[in-house]
């Protein structure tokens, strides 16, 4: 288990952080902690619970404490009654150990694909913002759930499996159309870090095959449309095991292209590839697009096209009736909130 966050605060925070661990992993009505107030006690408490994802029923505190004391006290705001919460500790322990188990044996980094794939694939994207949603809770139990919910379970379950394993935040941008803060994860593998985003892959997801667009990326790829951490993490510099470079789909010529199109419409698949002959620009688009019809009109098809500009990703199907749109940006923060 990687705590990452108290490990970067002060020894005074720090004396603070392990207290409300103690307090709150026992779902005390009061914890005492050495006088911490306001925004810094605030912070403390945020950050421990993007360490400890567990704590998923903590909602936030209010304090009170003798102008002369030097402690305060702590009244967490619980998001269930003390036995309801143990009965969701049983069952989140539960479900975890039961998705672990047979990846015990795997890698690293299959370990960590698996469970890049499993929030892609077993949860719904919960635009209705129950509270649930932003805890493990949502994802792991109900199988719905929102950016920080999702990234904390992939932290839970990459802890469970000894896998460093980190929540980052990046900070709302209004101006540019960004609402809400997002969450997303840091692994390290290899001995390198790499960003690994479930929920912009789950949105991509939702049409039914699986994306790893943000699959072990590095910074220079993930900030492409991501904005930077809210907090202080570790740079992620190597770029050689992004999913699709590592798959073998990531194509540098036109002809690789039309060949591996060729191959999916025999065998009636979708091609999901990442364009990595230089800057996807509007003539580099249009080019592969054509291409990509050309070679549907051999075969008496029609190319239906989703592309991840920022990432550089196609997704493409060939169907026989004609489309109405041939080619959909894809938005994968399309909906986001913290």
């Amino acid at each position: 288990m990687e705590l990452y966050y108290y490990h970067h605060m002060s020894p005074l925070e720090q004396e603070v952080y392990r207290a409300l661990r103690e307090g709150l992993s026992q779902v005390r009505p009061t914890v005492v902690v050495p006088r911490l107030e306001g925004k810094a006690l605030g912070d403390v408490l945020f950050k421990l619970r993007l360490d400890l994802p567990e704590l998923f029923y903590v909602t936030g505190f209010s304090y009170r404490f003798h102008p002369a004391g030097s402690h305060v006290e702590v009244l967490p705001e619980y998001l269930f009654p003390k036995a309801k919460v143990l009965t969701h500790q049983k069952a989140i322990q539960a479900r975890v150990e039961r998705l672990c188990r047979p990846l015990q044996k795997k890698s690293p980094w299959e370990q960590a694909e698996a469970i890049h794939d499993l929030l892609c694939t077993t949860v719904h994207y919960d635009k209705l913002k129950k509270p649930y949603s932003h805890e493990v809770i949502g994802p792991l139990t109900q199988g719905v759930g929102v950016c920080e919910g999702i990234a904390k379970s992939v932290k839970l379950l990459c802890d469970t499996l000894g896998i460093w394993c980190i929540l980052v935040l990046s900070e709302a941008d209004p101006e540019h159309g960004v609402k809400y803060r997002h969450a997303w994860n840091l692994v390290k593998l290899g001995g390198q870090y790499y960003h690994l985003d479930a929920t912009f892959d789950n949105t991509l997801s939702q049409g039914g095959e699986l994306r790893r667009d943000y699959l072990f990326l590095d910074d220079k790829r993930a900030f492409r449309d991501h904005l930077p951490a809210l907090y202080p993490v570790p740079t992620c510099t190597d770029s050689g095991k992004f999913y699709y470079k590592t798959a073998k789909r990531s194509f540098t010529k036109p002809e690789e292209v039309a060949s591996r199109a060729r191959q999916a419409m025999r065998k009636d698949q979708t091609l999901v590839f990442h364009w990595r002959g230089g800057p996807l620009t509007a003539d580099v688009l249009g080019e592969l697009v054509k291409l990509l019809e050309d070679v549907a009109r051999e075969k008496d098809r029609h190319a239906r096209i989703q592309v991840n500009r920022p990432q550089a990703v196609f997704q493409v199907t060939f169907p026989k009736e004609e489309v109405a749109a041939a080619v959909v940006e894809e938005e994968a923060n399309e909906g986001e909130s913290l």
